[in-house]
């Protein structure tokens, strides 16, 4: 009965050192994240706002300066 007392401990400190270990890992993390979030919603909005795929605007973007300097 000892033993599966012992083993119980080992099992729950385990866990709590593994969700410890996630925990520090994401809040470390938590910025890039929120950065990854933030671009992606600007992305999002100027789809919106312009009714076109964000890689059609960027790509005409780049067409219009290559004429411009052309010209």
């Amino acid at each position: 009965m000892t033993q599966d007392k012992h083993e119980m401990v080992k099992n729950i400190a385990d866990v709590a050192s593994v969700v410890a270990t996630i925990g520090a890992w994401l809040q470390m993390f938590t910025p890039l994240f929120g950065l990854i979030g933030a671009v992606w919603t600007v992305m999002r909005i100027a789809e919106m706002v312009s009714g076109k795929a964000f890689h059609e605007l960027i790509g005409r973007k780049r067409s219009e300066q290559s004429e411009q300097e052309k010209l």
